[in-house]
């Protein structure tokens, strides 16, 4: 009987150390940031495009994954100061030409995989595998991100390039459409991740 309890003693405090290992933050939206920059054979744009809802998880004080809903209602282009032309582009970046966005108002950034990233010419810490999806279209991305966690709060940084052929976003890519000149748009576009969070 001593033996059986003590091995319950020892079970219940084994499933009580890796609960207390586990740690969930949720992402303070209104102090994360997600940025982004589309190129052209003329320039490029860019803007910024707010998150509905965001969380990293860690276990051992290492991140193991998290899960981001993006708000493409929200986009908004920084770089045009006529309202009229600025305006031409945001509607035309939510309409079917680019994401849809009254069919697809979220998109949605899933961590599946985190592995260390130990660049010496570089100060991201984690390599990040994880699914985005765009349109109702899921792809894996892969990304070199930092993040720094203290007891309370977390904060990440990280820059993806995302090809948006691969969600159905193919306007004016040179890739499906020829003759394009200096019309053509390039397929890559980039998002800088700036997160906060706290428990």
């Amino acid at each position: 009987m001593t033996k059986r309890i003590l091995f319950l003693a020892l079970t219940v405090f084994a499933f009580q150390s890796v609960y207390a290992a586990e740690e969930a933050f949720q992402v303070d939206t209104a102090k994360s940031q997600l940025d982004w920059v589309a190129k052209k054979v003329t320039g490029e744009h860019h803007g910024s495009i707010d998150l509905k809802t965001g969380n990293l998880s860690f276990d051992n004080e290492k991140l193991t994954g998290g899960e981001f809903v993006i708000d493409m209602t929200s986009i908004e282009n920084h770089d045009l100061e006529d309202e009229t032309w600025n305006s031409k582009l945001v509607n035309h970046l939510k309409s079917d030409d680019f994401f849809s966005v009254e069919n697809y108002p979220v998109s949605i950034l899933k961590i599946k995989e985190v592995k260390n990233y130990m660049d010496k010419n570089s100060d991201e810490n984690y390599w990040i595998i994880a699914d985005l999806t765009i349109k109702g279209i899921t792809n894996e991305i892969e990304f070199p991100a930092k993040v720094d966690k203290s007891a309370e709060s977390v904060t990440a940084l990280a820059s993806v390039n995302v090809d948006r052929t691969k969600y159905d976003v193919k306007f004016r890519s040179g890739r499906f459409f020829s003759g394009l000149g200096d019309k053509l748009i390039y397929d890559d576009f980039n998002l800088n991740i700036n997160l906060a969070a706290t428990k």
